[in-house]
């Protein structure tokens, strides 16, 4: 346990609005979401409807935000979501959603209607950050009266078809700044102290624990042990702290903790974590990682349907 691993804030006390300035003022664009998502996003818009779902406004800079769809929507047929970005600095949930589009979503065209939202923190993924500009974490404000903007924007996309979403995965990756940055970072934040862990070497998966499905989880584990390794559990028989149910497989409680794999009531739900710093996976190896599991994902959830609907 370590009290104070961050440059920011006051041990033991929470940050307050000058904390929180003294952070945003450290942060600065390193890369360009109009350069590596929107122009993909465009050349897209030939064979896929493509919608501004919202905007997330931090003065200066506004972003809008995107979201793919299959051309022929049917009522009759399942819906599928696919999201990425939801933290910015995971950068092959971005680019594996977009590679996911370009190169596989036509192959589901009269079998299911995807729904694929490729970057939902577009301020932070300029930033390479967690975080969005208010210093909170996308990925626990799923919930009503979100206050963040970026998940606020993603609940109303999906709140007409929450009930008809078959399968979710939200593409998501653990790094070593987990550790070096973030991890520091949220402990200071939120005046606690921090305590080391240890980061998993290899690709692994968060089921839900309110409504587990082992395997559809084991048949993307499966797929993805094709394109890289998967990470083992740790000696205490744990991943990120928590205990595995599975080889490569971890529970968290995801509408409680307000992660955006709950946004929807789908019976299929996951999400993946790839690791980019392995000196076993290459930045390409992660992309095929996210592009394996969406495709591993939708294909079981089509083949079972009916068991779906009985285990939820």
């Amino acid at each position: 346990m370590i009290d104070s691993p961050y440059p920011i804030g006051t041990p033991g006390r929470p940050w307050g609005a000058e904390e929180v300035a003294t952070w945003l003022s450290r942060q600065t664009v390193q890369r360009s979401y109009a350069a590596d998502v929107l122009r993909v996003i465009d050349t897209l818009r030939a064979r896929f409807d493509v919608s501004e779902y919202g905007r997330v406004d931090y003065a200066p800079d506004s972003y809008p935000l995107f979201a793919v769809r299959s051309r022929h929507w049917r009522d009759d047929l399942p819906c599928v979501l696919v999201t990425g970005g939801v933290h910015g600095y995971e950068t092959s949930g971005v680019r594996g959603a977009l590679h996911f589009v370009e190169w596989h979503a036509s192959n589901y065209e009269g079998r299911a209607n995807l729904i694929v939202v490729p970057c939902v923190s577009p301020w932070a993924y300029e930033r390479i950050h967690r975080w969005n500009a208010a210093a909170l974490d996308p990925n626990r404000s799923f919930r009503d009266d979100s206050p963040a903007q970026e998940s606020a924007a993603l609940m109303r996309l999906v709140a007409p078809i929450r009930d008809r979403v078959l399968m979710h995965i939200d593409l998501h990756e653990t790094t070593d700044s987990d550790e070096s940055e973030f991890r520091p970072a949220l402990a200071s934040r939120d005046g606690v102290a921090y305590e080391p862990g240890e980061i998993p070497d290899g690709f692994y998966l968060v089921d839900d624990s309110a409504h587990p499905q082992p395997a559809f989880q084991q048949a993307v584990i499966a797929a993805v042990a094709k394109v890289t390794h998967i990470a083992p559990a740790d000696a205490g028989g744990r991943i990120i702290g928590s205990p595995t149910v599975a080889p490569g497989v971890i529970e968290y409680a995801f509408t409680r903790l307000g992660l955006c794999a709950g946004i929807t009531h789908a019976p299929y739900k996951t999400t993946t974590e790839v690791y980019p710093d392995s000196p076993r996976a290459t930045p390409e190896q992660c992309n095929a990682a996210q592009v394996a599991a969406v495709c591993a994902a939708i294909d079981f959830a089509l083949a079972h349907p009916a068991k779906a609907s009985v285990e939820r």
